[in-house]
């Protein structure tokens, strides 16, 4: 029987200061970078998810010490070459394809074949946009299916550096090549579709020899062999695409009036904020600072009944890409029809989200017109859901999950949300922030 969570009521009004778990993106780049640095990282706030742990659980069977403190994580990294390859090595990136793929890159200079698995979710998604180009360095690969894992990586002691072009708009495929080109001599150019910069803003802080020039709508990027990667202490900012849940909930709210501390802003996460905004949500930016190459602030939000529909501009689409099941319950509520295109990408994660986005609004009476790439969604600003629904067989995406919860809390209804498990994956404190919302005290 898989955990279910119930909701039968809409969340009544709150005033609240939260705080939410650290990024992701920025604590699985920061376990695979200091497992190769010189010395020991430490890191704070570090994100405690089963996609974090399998970061680090996969860079200690390379060789490399973490300990694991209270409110810590120390990584002992033995430099640029210090991993421990051994005959094998099998290496489970379970949910995560950001630690699926950016490893791949380091790992293009094994002496021994490593195999490559991860869970059901993980074990449809394509894996050939990585192995495509790691190839192109030198190493070879072996898939399920030509695309999928499991697969094998053969490393190369003849690597040798190419021109890329990477037209996705992925940041995963753009980061590990960037890892890749760490590792070979020479220079590694890339010219990339505009997406999270999280790994160049990281190496650019660590003065490692990457190179950005940022076109209108591309990046030119250089990488250069890495000979040293001095020991990164970092206290972790939070998660927007956490935060983008309790953005929605607050917006959707009567009455409703929340702050989110210490969040990363960077320019390349921040679409959600953008397309809320042009949409009518009252959101603004506190307290705005500049943290080892990362923006952060604080975000204050405060509900509203005056929602619009939009006609989504596609560059937007990288800078949300993670958020759009929830931007899609805004558009819900909206005057009007919006138009969100371009967004096959968004069929590349854990489940199939563009699918699943039109079902969660259909299943809640919400007319909406969709093709593999596209949605329309029919907006009812008076939208009061009075029926069961039940949300399961979802790949246990965890954004499937929680935009159900969200949802729920919005619209009323009776809802049975199965698998609660899967938000251990990206942010196991979400219902704990929930229930602090519901009891206003």
């Amino acid at each position: 029987m898989t955990k279910t969570i119930i909701i039968d009521k809409k969340i009544k009004n709150y005033n609240k200061i939260i705080n939410v778990s650290g990024d992701k993106s920025l604590s699985i780049r920061w376990v695979l970078l200091s497992s190769l640095a010189d010395g020991t990282s430490r890191a704070k706030n570090l994100l405690m998810s089963e996609d974090v742990t399998a970061a680090i659980a996969a860079i200690k069977k390379l060789g490399i010490k973490v300990n694991l403190h209270k409110n810590f994580c120390e990584i002992h990294g033995r430099g640029i070459n210090g991993y421990n390859y051994k005959k094998n090595l099998k290496i489970n990136a379970k949910n995560s394809g950001t630690l699926g793929r950016l490893i791949l890159g380091l790992l293009i200079n094994t002496p021994y074949p490593i195999k490559l698995i991860g869970d059901k979710s993980l074990s449809k998604r394509d894996f050939k946009r990585i192995s495509d180009p790691l190839t192109k360095f030198g190493a070879k690969f072996k898939l399920k299916k030509n695309r999928n894992l499991p697969l094998t990586i053969y490393g190369s002691k003849n690597l040798k550096p190419f021109y890329y072009e990477e037209d996705k708009g992925s940041a995963q495929c753009k980061s590990a090549v960037i890892f890749g080109g760490m590792r070979v001599k020479g220079s590694t150019i890339i010219k990339a579709k505009k997406s999270r910069n999280h790994t160049e803003l990281l190496l650019k802080h660590l003065k490692l020899p990457i190179n950005v020039k940022n076109k209108k709508n591309y990046d030119l990027i250089k990488v250069n062999q890495v000979k040293k990667i001095q020991a990164l202490n970092y206290e972790i900012p939070s998660d927007i695409s956490s935060s983008a849940f309790f953005i929605v909930l607050t917006t959707l709210s009567k009455n409703s009036k929340l702050l989110i501390k210490n969040i990363n802003v960077n320019q390349s996460r921040i679409g959600v904020i953008t397309i809320l905004k042009k949409m009518g949500a009252k959101i603004i930016f506190k307290n705005k600072k500049i943290y080892k190459g990362e923006k952060k602030a604080d975000i204050q939000i405060k509900s509203t009944n005056s929602l619009k529909a939009i006609n989504c501009p596609i560059k937007l689409n990288s800078g949300a890409i993670d958020e759009f099941l929830v931007i899609f319950l805004v558009a819900a509520k909206a005057k009007g029809i919006s138009y969100f295109k371009d967004l096959a990408e968004l069929n590349q994660k854990e489940s199939p989200r563009l699918e699943w986005g039109a079902k969660i609004l259909n299943k809640m009476g919400i007319k909406t017109i969709t093709t593999k790439s596209s949605i329309k969604i029919f907006g009812n600003p008076n939208l009061d859901v009075n029926k069961n629904i039940i949300i399961k067989d979802y790949l246990k995406d965890h954004r499937v999950f929680m935009t159900s919860i969200i949802a729920a809390l919005s619209f009323g209804g009776k809802w049975r949300i199965h698998d609660s498990d899967s938000i251990k994956t990206s942010f196991p404190n979400f219902l704990n922030i929930i229930n602090d919302l519901k009891n206003n005290d």
